[in-house]
């Protein structure tokens, strides 16, 4: 990756977790608060990052000739499968279990929250499996 590439990825990142600290989302007990319906705080953070979301994705395509560090501005499908709802339903069961998701589990630790290291060796270890679990289920597939 290119230099270029490299610092702009890393300074989103730190302005990334900046904005989940500042916000309280890394703090699984405010996380749980919101999703026991307790401290609806978070829904303002949430609903602002998608209306800045929303914006730059229409916006800059009209706006820009192409991206900052890209060739071109290109739309992916998307495709809503079995395994995206199963996914999402753990996911979110163990975001209401342990009260973090990945990004804010990461950022967690810059703020010397080392009780989220249990959280990310779960989430490191379901994702490990689901890598597992699905080539196992492409060579099993297999005739032979």
């Amino acid at each position: 990756m290119p230099a270029r590439k490299t610092l702009a990825v890393l300074l989103c990142g730190v302005l990334f977790g900046f904005g989940l600290s500042v916000s309280g989302m890394v703090s699984p007990e405010v996380v749980l608060s919101f999703l026991r319906f307790q401290d609806l705080g978070l829904m303002l953070v949430m609903g602002g990052a998608v209306c800045v979301t929303v914006l730059a994705y229409q916006l800059a395509p009209r706006v820009m000739t192409h991206p900052v560090l890209g060739d071109q501005f290109s739309m992916r499908p998307s495709v809503l499968d079995r395994d995206t709802i199963v996914g999402a339903a753990i996911f979110g069961v163990g975001w209401g279990f342990c009260g973090v998701c990945p990004g804010p589990a990461i950022a967690g630790l810059g703020t010397g929250n080392w009780d989220l290291l249990a959280p990310l060796l779960g989430i490191a270890v379901g994702a490990y499996a689901q890598g597992w679990l699905k080539d196992f289920g492409k060579r099993s597939r297999k005739p032979g």
